[in-house]
């Protein structure tokens, strides 16, 4: 009996200190999420964005029952919403946009029957748009839009068959031409994000497989170059232990840039947000958002700022607005 009391204390004692272990071991992320003035427009999916000084434009967008052309300005600095001019084009989900010499630019899309091609200016100052040269390309729709070293570009989508060609636009010309050729996979549905006029592409989906190749474009030199892929490693690759505990691959996910680190946030129903350090080519996670997880949400920066809003999951449409601080310490419910 006596041998049994102290095999079963040995025991006890061999699991309190399993416990502690596993718990020291738990890594608490960093960053913290604040709820933001929700969008004023009807819930939606989907939409083109692009940022003009301290707003925000959203245009465009599905709202699961209606295809969209109003355009709205969020104010960071008063964290209020106001209603702009209408997108003079047809209604649409899936555009791309970006923004050059301070307007905006809209163009390609989906809008119920047809994958488009036309293309839109905004100009901020007189609150109007107007129809520029159509994209070069074919119509498509999930493609992604960029500005980097002062030149603007569309590419990627789907046409009916996934793509990976790239066109470059030239306000002054108003002709686009396509660019230098990309070494990466095609795919629809994947997102960019802009750190010192280099381009990040990443995620994005091709026949139904969640693409890991991860690539930067240089904006002076107009050279795409690959970096380490974004899946985990596999058991017998040890080349790639550094991505043996990433869960980045995701289509539809969002993204913006602060403070010269990259992030990648929701895609594919998650909230999970992943910041990329172009020093090291390393990823980390943060904070996951304290909301529905969610596809097809606009992300953007505003003077530093970073910003996730819209999106939907499902049959569930939203019209939230939250900002991330990445340095923060998680707060529930601020």
């Amino acid at each position: 009996m006596i041998k049994l009391k102290k095999a079963l204390a040995t025991i006890l004692i061999a699991l309190f200190f399993v416990s502690c272990s596993n718990s020291d071991d738990t890594v608490e992320l960093v960053g913290n999420w604040i709820k933001k003035s929700s969008f004023d427009g009807p819930a939606r999916s989907s939409s083109a964005s692009f940022v003009i000084g301290n707003y925000a434009y959203v245009a465009t967008g599905y709202t699961g029952d209606v295809y969209l052309n109003d355009l709205w300005a969020y104010n960071s600095d008063g964290d209020y919403w106001e209603q702009k001019a209408d997108f003079i084009g047809v209604k649409r989900s899936a555009a791309s946009a970006f923004e050059l010499g301070g307007k905006g630019y809209v163009g390609l899309g989906y809008d119920g029957s047809s994958r488009l091609k036309d293309f839109y200016e905004y100009d901020p100052t007189t609150n109007t748009w107007t129809q520029k040269a159509d994209f070069a390309g074919t119509a498509r729709y999930g493609a992604v839009g960029f500005q980097v070293a002062d030149k603007a570009y569309f590419g990627t989508g789907y046409d009916g068959n996934y793509l990976k060609d790239f066109y470059q636009y030239n306000p002054t010309t108003n002709a686009w031409t396509l660019s230098s050729g990309f070494g990466g996979n095609k795919r629809r549905n994947a997102t960019v994000f802009v750190i010192n006029d280099k381009a990040y592409l990443a995620t994005g989906t091709s026949n139904n497989v969640l693409q890991y190749d991860f690539w930067e474009f240089n904006g002076a030199t107009e050279v795409w170059t690959k970096k380490r892929d974004i899946d985990k490693a596999t058991d017998d690759d040890d080349d790639n232990e550094y991505n043996e505990d990433y869960q980045i691959l995701r289509a539809n996910a969002s993204s913006f840039v602060l403070n010269n680190l990259g992030y990648v946030v929701c895609g594919d129903n998650s909230t999970t947000i992943w910041q990329y350090n172009p020093g090291t080519d390393l990823w980390t996670e943060k904070t996951s958002l304290e909301a529905s997880g969610r596809i097809d949400a606009v992300g953007l920066a505003i003077n530093n700022r970073g910003f996730i809003m819209l999106g939907r999951s499902g049959t569930s449409y939203f019209d939230d607005l939250w900002e991330f601080l990445p340095n923060d310490e998680q707060v529930d419910n601020d």
